[in-house]
């Protein structure tokens, strides 16, 4: 059982300290992103069954680009939330001329 949680609470660490890098090193992330709920959620991406590569096994710069493509989709979802009205209509017609 200490096997568990000793890997567990690794795998917590390493996942911990790229994301804490990555948004401290990233003005957008640091605006748009809550860190703990960030760590929590790529936690459980990654060591949930079924998910791919077992985290042991991806090495630390595949991981952290891993993690940094993730963070960037949660960075700029959400974003046309922030569009007022005219900001969004302005979009919407950018987007039919495409």
């Amino acid at each position: 059982m200490n096997n568990i949680s000793l890997k567990e609470a690794t795998n917590f660490k390493r996942i911990s300290a790229i994301i804490k890098y990555l948004i401290a090193n990233n003005s957008v992330y640091q605006e748009r992103l809550e860190q703990d709920k960030m760590i929590q959620k790529m936690y459980e991406l990654f060591t949930k069954p079924n998910s791919g590569d077992d985290i042991d096994t991806i090495a630390e710069d595949d991981l952290t680009e891993r993690i940094s493509k993730m963070l960037a989709v949660e960075a700029i979802s959400g974003l046309l939330n922030d569009f007022t009205p005219e900001e969004m209509a302005i979009f919407d017609e950018a987007v039919k001329r495409k």
